[in-house]
């Protein structure tokens, strides 16, 4: 006897859900605002062990960032203290708010530049707005949008980005930044850095050999970070007992390039009134730009086209970060929190005059290295860089900027993408290549802005696609072996391949087809078609005789005399087709209603009622959504044949011995016995729907399917 699928029948009602819902609303308000503070949950366990490893990793992160933040400055435009202004804020606030322990948030190459770029080009538009104003303005509105969306858990459209359109602007920032800094690593004058990188490019070969002091002490200042990276990296594979202190030296080598960089400079100005190198000269010390952001019309509609990839440099840099280090260290961020930490951040970090923040990735790797336990030990960091602004001020005035160059150019190469991942990506998806190279072109031709539209705008259209026109795939039997957990087929578009897996074919009248994606609005018409279509191209069509010819449609010109319409007689008239829904995810109302078009297009082609199996049907939603529709419903009317050529609706439902071996022997059934199961059309698999299908096909229907053609599995 074949087996009927159950479900439970103790499913809560939509009345009961809401009901439940809001008798537990202040449960979930407690909730909700003790996940803004997550801080609460840990700082009473706060120990002497835990203090000192934050105290380590916080100052080896503050002496990166203090050289670092200098740097990433000059990229965005900004004097060098508008580094340490943002790496600050970001350092100190991020604490309250934070999921991550290792995430070290403040000025980033990425964002740098595209803080640049809008600098440059507003302030070329409109003379009187300020580059500090622009900063200020864009964290200012950056916070917001971030904080709103991290409040409303919108953390959801950072999945809308897939990794390749993140790694391309990642990969083509890199390569702007770093050509951005040769002018500067080799002394190069007049040279605009913010130009389109194609251009800055050309004009650095033009101008490569009118070179100056400042280039030995760029190229010597690369030799030693790489070399000493380099040397570190051996040593400590040669002595892993010493490891740890020579991951320290390594983390060194930025503050002690800056070191010897300046003495150098120090000496070689000794008795000039005009330096022989560039550097950076005057610095203040302290905050000197502590003010509410100056915000007007203005300024306002000139920056609001950059908001948008503003903000998804920030939370998709900064979530991308913090999961990555999540997976090392074996736990999980909350990217609705990490988006609310960011938020908060900028917001406070436009009253100081800072520009755009989030989190660094090789700050954060230094960090997670440095063995941190909390994320207490950005208060640490925090405070060299307040004394770096306090105290060490003075000491900058004869940093060479070819030694922040070469800090900035060895940061950022990491971020491009290696040529084995592009292989991959060639490997995996055509469609993700493309995305990730045309982020790549774009960036590198125009701006960071344009790329990062162009690759999100060309992801959501692929992914739109992929929705809109799933495939589906055309299952013509189910394999020999192991029936109760595979079924192969084929997809409409392949279905001339040449392949063939033995397997047991199908019964005549009885179709099965796979839907690989959700049925939406977006592909309800796609997938009524492509459904109709197949089963209309493998069964015939009802019979009609004088009488009832009245009825036909007025476009069906089918006379029954040609050749084509010979042939077709002798395909099975369609008797049941089987849905398999082990990849549906959701059904809306569009989708319900476009099984219920293809049942009344396929029950008006055969003649009758046809027959809708459903299998693997995992998602309690969708089976109640087509509960609503009277699929699969103990009292659904079987299938009848209607009074029309030799078939009768009066003959009983029979057993089918044809296909017995494989399908296992059909008892007689009725409604009677169908009755008593509670979903007849709700199966595991495709071979109880198969069974179930052939227990109600009548004798006079088999025997017009006799004549049909074997469909072998074609892949």
């Amino acid at each position: 006897m074949n087996r009927t699928t159950k479900y439970p029948s103790d499913e809560r009602s939509y009345h009961e859900e809401t009901r439940l819902f809001i008798s537990n609303i202040p449960n979930y308000t407690y909730d909700y605002l003790v996940g803004i503070f997550p801080i609460a949950t840990w700082i009473h366990r706060y120990n002497t062990r835990w203090f000192l490893k934050d105290l380590v990793a916080g100052i080896t992160v503050g002496i990166v960032v203090v050289p670092q933040g200098m740097g990433y400055a000059k990229i965005a435009c900004l004097p060098p203290q508008y580094g340490l202004y943002t790496a600050f804020v970001g350092l100190c606030v991020y604490c309250l708010f934070a999921t991550s322990k290792d995430i070290s948030i403040g000025p980033t190459a990425v964002m740098s530049l595209l803080v640049g770029q809008t600098i440059t080009r507003v302030v070329s538009e409109n003379p009187t707005i300020t580059g500090p104003d622009v900063a200020a303005a864009l964290s200012l509105f950056t916070g917001m949008a971030t904080l709103a969306i991290g409040l409303l858990r919108l953390g959801i459209l950072v999945d809308l980005v897939p990794g390749p359109a993140i790694a391309g602007f990642m990969t083509a920032s890199a390569l702007t930044i770093t050509i951005g800094q040769i002018p500067k690593l080799l002394g190069i004058p007049n040279i605009n850095t913010q130009e389109p990188t194609f251009r800055l490019l050309v004009h650095v070969f033009q101008k490569c050999w009118d070179l100056r002091l400042d280039a030995v002490f760029g190229l010597v200042g690369l030799v030693w970070l790489y070399g000493l990276r380099s040397m570190c990296l051996g040593l400590a594979k040669k002595y892993p007992r010493y490891s740890e202190t020579f991951f320290f030296i390594s983390i060194m080598r930025n503050g002690l390039l800056v070191i010897f960089g300046t003495l150098g400079a120090f000496v070689i100005n000794i008795g000039k009134t005009v330096s022989p190198i560039s550097i950076l000269k005057d610095i203040p010390s302290g905050f000197n730009s502590i003010a509410a952001p100056h915000i007007d019309s203005t300024l306002v509609s000139s920056i609001a086209g950059t908001l948008p990839s503003a903000i998804v440099i920030l939370v998709l840099e900064h979530i991308a970060i913090g999961k990555a280090f999540g997976r090392i260290n074996d736990y999980s961020i909350n990217p609705n929190q990490e988006i609310i930490a960011i938020g908060f951040t900028n917001i406070w970090a436009s009253f100081l005059g800072a520009y755009p923040s989030t989190g660094s990735f090789s700050r954060t790797a230094i960090k997670a290295r440095s063995g941190v336990q909390t994320p207490f030990a950005g208060l640490f960091s925090g405070i060299v860089v307040l004394l770096s602004l306090y105290i060490l001020t003075p000491a900058f005035y004869y940093i060479p900027d070819a030694i922040l160059s070469a800090i900035v150019i060895h940061a950022v190469v990491d971020l491009v993408s290696k040529p084995r991942y592009v292989k991959q990506l060639s490997a995996v998806s055509v469609w993700e290549l493309v995305i990730f190279l045309s982020s790549v072109i774009v960036t590198f031709f125009t701006s960071v802005e344009n790329g990062i539209y162009a690759s999100v705008f060309l992801s959501v259209m692929i992914l739109l696609f992929r929705i809109a026109r799933p495939r589906v795939w055309v299952l013509g039997g189910v394999p020999s072996l192991e029936p109760q957990t595979a079924v192969f087929g084929h997809s409409l578009s392949l279905a001339k391949e040449q392949a063939v897996y033995q397997s047991d074919a199908l019964p005549p009248g009885i179709l099965l087809c796979r839907i690989e994606e959700s049925i939406t609005y977006l592909n309800s018409s796609y997938v009524v078609d492509r459904v109709v279509d197949y089963c209309k191209e493998h069964t015939r069509r009802r019979d009609y005789n004088d009488e009832s010819s009245a009825g036909r449609a007025w476009n069906d010109s089918d006379t029954g005399t040609s050749d084509l319409d010979l042939s077709l007689s002798f395909r099975p008239r369609l008797h049941a087709l089987i849905l398999d829904f082990g990849s549906v995810n959701h059904l809306d109302s569009s989708g319900l209603q476009a099984l219920v078009d293809i049942q009344t297009t396929l029950n008006r082609y055969s003649g009758h009622t046809i027959e809708f199996h459903f299998i693997r049907l995992t998602h309690m939603p969708i089976r109640h959504t087509l509960l609503v529709a009277g699929f699969g419903k103990s009292d659904t009317e079987l299938p009848s044949l209607p009074k029309t050529g030799d078939t009768s609706s009066s003959q009983p439902i029979i057993s089918v011995q044809q296909n017995s071996a494989n399908y296992g022997t059909i008892q007689p059934v009725g409604k009677t016995l169908l009755k008593d199961k509670p979903y007849p059309f709700f199966h595991d698999t495709a071979y109880e729907a198969i069974r179930a299908s052939l227990s109600t096909l009548s004798p006079d229907s088999n025997n017009n399917n006799n004549n049909d053609i074997n469909q072998s599995v074609v892949v």
